[in-house]
């Protein structure tokens, strides 16, 4: 047994054979993450003691951050006392992850390749979560997906979704062909870190590609009914698709005051908004990035180039938050 300190000088103790997230999370504290496949790259951490791979690999860490120390605690178990220079995220201290039944309430195609699908769970048994996590579905077979959830907590406990058809897709055939009002499916959550921090900075900055926009959506629509959290702030969306027909989803802000940037990487004649990539588009708006944070969500690609370009124009490192989509089938 190795006891993990944090920067903050909590520390929990780390079972061999158990990933320092697993272990983190086994006794009540909460690290960052996202993929839980070694892929995203989003529980970095830089370690002081032995540890070893024992899941995935760590091929989105460059050989230079390997030699300096740096880790994925997705990856890796305690082989030591371990010391790790991040801390714990303690606003998610009582959101417990848990296994519930729900029935598909309604579905609809909101874009050619996206289905919008509501969930219901048992009235009695409601999903406590964050605005920006996501939950796994579990199909037949035990098939597992991930899905953000597109909305903040409702009263009548619904959860939305926003599903990209992915060509050959097991859990696609599904939600594409198959699907239909009142079929019951198991759900796993909520996951995830992703979700607005207690920041200062004055930009508010939200960076989607796809799918990506259903978690942006979602903590939107928590600023909105609670608009003391976006006091004094300046919001962008930056909303990037490759074509007019994938910006399916028409904002309603209410009293915020949002900065809504569609981008089409790919856009025909008749489109006269901005083109190129989300973080491009934003590079070349002359915000202020030293004093703002940014959200990201999307393809692997553009959470990568998005956090190399915009802290390199000076946004702080630490005020780069993002959720990559992994692709499955």
């Amino acid at each position: 047994m190795s006891t993990i300190t944090l920067s903050n000088q909590k520390t929990f103790p780390c079972e061999s054979g158990v990933t320092l997230l697993d272990g983190a999370k086994k006794h009540g504290v909460t690290l960052e993450y996202s993929c839980r496949s070694g892929r995203c790259g989003i529980c970095r951490a830089h370690a002081i003691g032995d540890t070893r791979v024992i899941r995935h690999d760590e091929s989105i860490l460059s050989a230079d951050e390997l030699a300096s120390g740096y880790i994925l605690t997705c990856c890796r178990t305690a082989l030591s006392d371990v010391c790790l220079d991040i801390e714990d995220l303690s606003q998610f201290a009582n959101i417990n992850s848990k296994t519930l039944p729900c029935r598909v309430d309604s579905f609809r195609r909101v874009a050619e390749d996206v289905m919008e699908v509501v969930l219901r769970l048992p009235p009695k048994d409601p999903l406590n979560y964050l605005p920006g996590q996501y939950v796994d579905i579990i199909g037949k077979e035990g098939v597992r997906r991930s899905y953000s959830l597109a909305n903040a907590p409702r009263r009548d406990g619904k959860l939305e979704l926003q599903i990209r058809q992915v060509a050959g897709g097991v859990m696609s055939r599904y939600w594409f062909e198959d699907i239909t009002t009142n079929d019951l499916l198991r759900l796993e959550g909520p996951q995830g870190t992703f979700a607005l921090r207690n920041t200062s900075p004055t930009n508010l900055i939200f960076l989607a590609t796809g799918t990506g926009i259903a978690p942006v959506k979602a903590i939107l629509e928590q600023l909105r009914a609670d608009p003391e959290q976006a006091a004094d702030k300046r919001i962008w969306v930056y909303w990037g698709g490759r074509r007019a027909s994938d910006i399916y989803w028409q904002p309603e802000f209410g009293s915020l005051s949002v900065n809504f940037v569609p981008v089409l990487s790919r856009p025909d004649g008749n489109w006269d908004g901005r083109s190129g990539y989300v973080q491009d588009v934003l590079g070349c708006d002359g915000v202020d990035l030293a004093d703002s944070v940014v959200y990201a969500c999307g393809s692997e690609h553009m959470i990568h180039s998005a956090k190399e370009k915009l802290t390199t124009l000076g946004l702080p490192h630490r005020n780069f938050y993002s959720d990559a989509f992994v692709s499955s089938n």
